[in-house]
């Protein structure tokens, strides 16, 4: 610890912004490779406890419906969940329960709530702004995820619209939308769950810009590694990445299979503009909405290291490494949770993959085995 400006700087040689499964995974990969948690390293988490973005999910998520939860290294999810009926449970209790839980075993000591404001250069080091101090390191390792930068793109007349546009991250219950015609926009997997929901108590319409591909069969670990390569790829040419459905589309499930009975997945195509009362289509056609739900997805939570001037003319960060965690430009930042690691078992691979080549980078010398 040393003082400058009148300010505590806390030293140490590794920080990892966020605790969800990327920074957990980074976390604990670090500590097998001999540093000592607040020490050698620390994690910053903004959350008031464990669980990530996990915790803010609506409460209709269960672990049935979410995206598969990977195992993070070293404890098996399914020990943390003591229900029968695990698949009914919801998501946003038990992933929080399972961080918990891991955070405790195997001693990470994570610091929240910590909010990172800016990371930038001073003295050859990388300094940490937070809301609760400034923290000087030799490299950072950053996992904040997308929860924090919901995308709603901008269409004309969007201020002049008099019902309520709210986005995916706002979702709670459908029961909230009873009586009301809810024009439900975007075309990944949270669109179809939502939409599912809430066309069963109220009136739906579906929009998307392109028509969605909905593929046959299981979502296998093939088509998998294709998606994750073909995102790979984008980040490592300095584009922006590319959402998963977009190069996947939408696997068939019962759920699916009963939404085209009712008639619900009567896709329309994108609207041209928004009106004080609803949308209209490039062809004059008008229809009244009460709700513009944006499933529109996030983007990247890095505004706190734009003074680092990562980014490409294009908008994206070219990414170089094994796993593309490493920031061509500088090596001593790692993303994780961003690009091809933007899943859990993506982020399980790139955790591991940036705490080994930081710390070879940064001279530190060992091994993962």
């Amino acid at each position: 610890m040393a003082s400058s400006s009148a300010q505590l700087i806390y030293k140490t040689t590794i920080t990892v912004i966020g605790a969800g499964q990327a920074g957990l995974s980074s976390a604990f990969h670090l500590k097998q490779l001999g540093l000592e948690p607040g020490r050698d390293f620390v994690v910053l988490d903004q959350s008031p406890r464990p669980g990530g973005a996990w915790q803010y999910r609506w409460p209709s998520l269960t672990l049935s419906t979410a995206n598969r939860i990977h195992d993070l290294p070293g404890l098996p999810f399914s020990e943390t969940v003591a229900d029968t009926r695990a698949e009914e449970v919801p998501a946003n209790s038990a992933v929080p329960q399972y961080f918990d839980v891991y955070e405790r075993q195997f001693g990470l000591l994570v610091y929240r709530p910590v909010k990172v404001t800016v990371v930038c250069e001073r003295d050859g080091l990388l300094r940490v702004e937070t809301d609760k101090g400034l923290f000087s390191a030799r490299g950072i390792i950053n996992a904040t995820g997308t929860w924090d930068k919901p995308y709603i793109p901008e269409y004309p007349g969007a201020s002049l619209f008099e019902g309520s546009q709210l986005h995916t991250r706002d979702y709670q219950t459908a029961d909230a939308f009873a009586g009301k015609h809810v024009l439900i926009v975007g075309g990944g997997i949270s669109a179809i769950q939502l939409l599912d929901e809430i066309s069963q108590v109220t009136d739906t319409t579906w929009v998307t810009r392109r028509p969605p591909v909905f593929e046959p069969g299981p979502f296998t670990p093939e088509r998998g590694r294709q998606a994750v390569a073909m995102v790979e790829e984008r980040v490592r040419q300095g584009l922006p990445p590319a959402s998963v459905v977009s190069v996947t589309g939408l696997p068939i499930t019962p759920a699916i299979e009963a939404m085209r009975k009712r008639g619900v997945l009567n896709r329309q195509p994108m609207f041209g503009e928004i009106t004080p009362t609803g949308v209209r289509w490039p062809d004059g056609r008008t229809l009244d909405v009460d709700v513009i739900l944006w499933c529109t997805g996030f983007r990247s939570s890095l505004d706190h290291l734009m003074p680092l001037m990562l980014r490409e003319p294009t908008g994206g960060i070219t990414m170089a490494g094994r796993l593309a965690t490493m920031v061509a430009k500088d090596p001593r930042i790692h993303l994780v949770g961003y690009g091809p690691s933007a899943s859990t078992i993506g982020a399980n691979r790139a955790g591991r993959a940036a705490a080994q080549e930081l710390t070879d980078y940064l001279g530190m010398g060992k091994n993962l085995n």
